[in-house]
């Protein structure tokens, strides 16, 4: 596919049955909500996809089945970073060989800060594959702060050409990134979408995030993007009590299955051990928030795909 990345892509969760297997009938339907969502794009094995919890076979298998189940109607984004260079290029080979249309790598964890080595190993992959690179930009899990001189010398290597920026304040960082080259990187703004009316005013193209409700942000960057700009600020304030209570380190991937469980679009919240899970209050209060949703968040449109879910997709 020849694209260019923008809009919504969604950073997909990875269903596990209750044994904690890959539940692939599970990850095709989540697959199929996010399209029927509108989203632009698809990543897979980011953070929210538990990926550094799963195997080389079930990476390569996600992969195919999400591949398979998209057939083209929108791009998919494939996670490949790795903690050296030779395990990322195979990852990342492998991605392309399976029909992935770009790879979303995150930087290997270095002793000390390295700017050089940083460089090497983006420009190493590079040489490697013929899709775009997104850098993946997300200092609290990968500890690599990457400075907007960096990211300018990353923007001069081949295939290079979308940053997902989760460094905050990340506002501020788009705009000190867009002085120093532009509108060379299609920048994606992340972390939830906490920031994403700030993102798109200075510049960013879109918003890379695992949100569970992906239809407001569909709407959020469509009437943004077409002007309607005071339209799009509504909806997002509307929706930021949800979209904040969901983005809480450490618990946000166990919000987010429980929100798709709730929603009947998987059957299970299971999370992969070592994980953060939510204790009973915070139940309560996903209770209490999600009560609020249908009246006063979700489009027209958004009530009639949450109706379909449910009936399809039962939990």
């Amino acid at each position: 596919m020849a694209l260019k990345l923008h809009g919504v892509c969604a950073i997909l969760a990875t269903p596990f049955d209750s044994q904690k297997r890959v539940d692939d009938s599970g990850l095709r339907a989540l697959v199929d909500f996010e399209l029927r969502s509108g989203v632009h794009g698809i990543t897979i094995l980011g953070i929210l996809g538990e990926v550094l919890r799963l195997s080389d076979s079930e990476r390569r298998e996600i992969t195919r089945i999400v591949v398979d189940e998209v057939r083209g109607r929108v791009p998919v984004i494939s996670g490949t970073g790795a903690t050296g260079t030779d395990l990322a290029i195979m990852y990342s080979k492998e991605a392309e060989e399976l029909k992935a249309d770009a790879l979303m790598i995150a930087p290997p964890r270095l002793a000390k800060p390295n700017d050089d080595a940083l460089v090497k190993y983006y420009r190493d992959i590079a040489k490697e594959v013929t899709i775009p690179i997104v850098i993946q930009d997300e200092p609290s899990t990968y500890a690599v702060h990457m400075s907007p001189k960096l990211i300018a010398r990353l923007s001069e290597i081949e295939h290079v050409e979308y940053l997902k920026l989760e460094d905050p304040p990340t506002p501020i960082k788009v705009s000190q990134i867009r002085n120093l080259i532009g509108d060379k990187l299609g920048i994606f703004g992340g972390l939830g979408g906490l920031y994403a009316i700030e993102e798109l005013s200075r510049g960013a193209i879109g918003i890379m995030t695992g949100f569970a409700y992906p239809e407001i942000l569909v709407n959020v960057y469509e009437s943004f993007s077409q002007g309607r700009r005071d339209e799009a600020r509504s909806l997002f304030y509307r929706a930021m009590p949800l979209i904040r209570y969901e983005a809480q380190p450490t618990i946000n991937v166990a919000i987010r299955k429980e929100i798709f469980k709730r929603r009947g679009i998987i059957k299970d919240s299971t999370l992969r051990e070592p994980a953060a899970k939510l204790d009973s209050d915070s139940l309560k209060e996903l209770d209490e928030l999600l009560s609020t949703i249908d009246s006063n968040i979700l489009p027209s449109e958004s009530k009639k795909i949450s109706t379909i879910t449910k009936q399809t997709n039962p939990a």
